[in-house]
């Protein structure tokens, strides 16, 4: 298919384009088959570029000949364009209409991208689980990587390299995989090195109403106990919700099967209940005409901020048993594709402070949801704005970065990133030029090749010159677990991204700045300092010579 096709007018002249905190520009609109461009000829006006895989919905209205397209981002933007001449109008609404929606993988933006900058370092090959591995062999030698999902053929979803129990054969790991939803059988998430406890992550155990049993499973689970020791295993879903499962063929560890596991049930939403959440609180932010009731009605009833608690409650727990109770964790939900890789990584954020600087949270990133086979595509294919819901789309991945940034707000120099890098991590996650974040799995990121045609998103996130704009300049290395309030009080709207097109930002840019000049100021009066100390110390040494005989 030729772009040319779908495009019925590609340019036109004396449109007017209205955006959030912009004055209007007129200028020339023109469609290629990737980007909607405005540019205007007015002097130190910015070009707009936007990517038709950006747009989540248009709206269109005539007033006479006068046509005006809304588009309305997946970001969360809404963009105004006035066109002269219905013909044109309804072209250009149609084109974008058809861009936006297409239905090929390949036909996206990352495969017609080429970068304009030096790539130092080849993301795909940043954060590979060998790597990862090696961080964890130093401290245990109980765990080994294993290759049984080498053609992904035992579990679609899993890269095809995992850590395992060593004590456990790829042949006992095949029979488990026949027992776990979509194969997902039970797999190292997270080794804590100051008591050798672990997060592992698995589907739901397919007992079904029978009761069926896997010993093999019951042997994997257990080879991550010491001797006398309980593990939890935490369900995100409720127990009437977990039960339901047994009668389609799912369920849950039986306590006669698994009599040194406890079992906790945490109910944590997935699905289209929270694409619904999202749209409602999208719809209550970009309302202007709220009283102070009716604005915090709407916002209680969106429930976002009662999923976010949820979420947090949960990796709370996981948290403890891991670092207080001196016990190790599985985790799972239905699929463990969802709400189980949220609690994992949030978990680890909590644990560990590796996660909490800029490249071990990418290496989060692609462990715990791209090579853990979150599906971003259909996840994220749509946003809160578009009209035709399928069943599919969720925000689960935006839904944990507000949790980041939650816990990033109430331990604001804990972290080595800023809220401008999750908010830059949520952009790229629905519509990007990089492929990190297409595909459902690995097995779809290699069947496109991927690697090999598209750029990764860490080799343009890495370079210097972008990690200072991503760089929290008040961090400061803390090793200890912190631990985040799930109180409903400390649990405020993320004003960065719901709200950052619907009120200026000018001024608490302004202050950030300030900030960062003073932090700057400070460090060289430090250095000044230290230069001077050194130079009493010397001359100190030197008098104390002069005066021994």
């Amino acid at each position: 298919m030729e772009f040319a096709e779908l495009i019925k007018t590609p340019r036109v002249d004396n449109v007017v384009l209205h955006r959030p905190f912009y004055p209007a520009v007129e200028g020339t609109l023109c469609l290629t088959g990737h980007h909607l461009i405005l540019s205007s000829r007015q002097d130190n006006t910015e070009e707009l570029w936007l990517l038709h895989s950006n747009i989540d919905a248009i709206d269109k209205r005539f007033v006479g000949s006068l046509g005006t397209i809304i588009i309305k981002c997946k970001d969360f933007r809404i963009i105004q364009l006035d066109i002269p001449g219905m013909e044109e109008c309804l072209n250009i609404a149609s084109s974008i209409e058809a861009l936006s929606t297409l239905d090929s993988i390949t036909l996206m933006y990352p495969f017609f991208y080429r970068p304009m900058f030096e790539v130092i370092e080849d993301g795909w090959h940043s954060f590979l689980p060998e790597q990862e591995f090696e961080l964890y062999s130093s401290a245990t030698s109980e765990w080994r990587l294993s290759y049984v999902n080498k053609e992904f053929a035992v579990c679609p979803s899993y890269p095809p390299i995992v850590i395992v129990p060593k004590s456990i054969d790829d042949e006992a790991l095949r029979k488990v995989a026949t027992f776990r939803h979509g194969g997902r059988f039970p797999v190292l998430s997270y080794y804590h090195q100051k008591n050798g406890m672990v997060i592992m992550r698995s589907g739901q155990p397919l007992t079904g109403t029978n009761g069926r049993r896997c010993k093999e499973d019951e042997k994997l689970i257990n080879a991550t106990l010491r001797v006398g020791k309980r593990g939890y295993v935490i369900d995100t879903r409720s127990l009437n919700v977990a039960q339901q499962a047994r009668a389609k063929g799912g369920g849950f560890e039986q306590e006669a099967h698994y009599p040194q596991w406890r079992r906790i049930h945490k109910s944590i939403e997935r699905y289209h209940i929270l694409q619904e959440s999202l749209i409602k609180l999208v719809e209550a932010c970009n309302d202007q005409t709220h009283n102070m009731d009716r604005w915090l009605s709407k916002l209680e009833a969106s429930n976002w901020l009662t999923h976010i608690k949820e979420i947090l409650t949960t990796a709370c727990l996981a948290a403890q048993c891991i670092d207080r109770e001196g016990a190790s964790v599985l985790i799972h939900g239905t699929e463990g594709t969802d709400s189980t890789l949220q609690v994992t990584s949030l978990a680890q954020i909590i644990l560990e402070p590796r996660s909490r600087t800029i490249r071990g949270f990418e290496a989060l990133i692609e462990r715990e949801w791209l090579q853990a086979g979150h599906p971003f595509q259909q996840r994220c294919a749509q946003s809160a704005y578009c009209n035709t819901k399928q069943k599919w789309e969720a925000p689960v991945f935006l839904l944990f970065l507000d949790c980041v940034w939650q816990i990033l707000r109430q331990f604001p120099c804990s972290f080595e990133f800023n809220e401008n890098f999750l908010i830059m991590l949520f952009e790229h996650a629905y519509a990007s030029q990089f492929g990190t974040f297409l595909g459902n799995s690995e097995s779809e990121r290699c069947k496109l090749k991927l690697q090999q045609k598209t750029m990764s998103l860490w080799s343009w996130v890495n370079q210097p010159s972008e990690l200072s704009k991503y760089t929290n300049p008040l961090f400061e290395a803390n090793n200890l677990v912190i631990w985040p309030s799930v109180a409903p009080q400390s649990l405020p709207l993320w004003e960065g991204i719901f709200l950052r097109w619907n009120r200026c930002s000018k001024y608490l840019d302004e202050a950030y700045e300030e900030m960062v000049n003073i932090i700057e100021y400070n460090k060289e009066l430090q250095a000044k300092v230290n230069i001077l100390r050194r130079q009493l110390a010397e001359l100190e040494t030197e008098d104390g010579m002069q005066e021994s005989p």
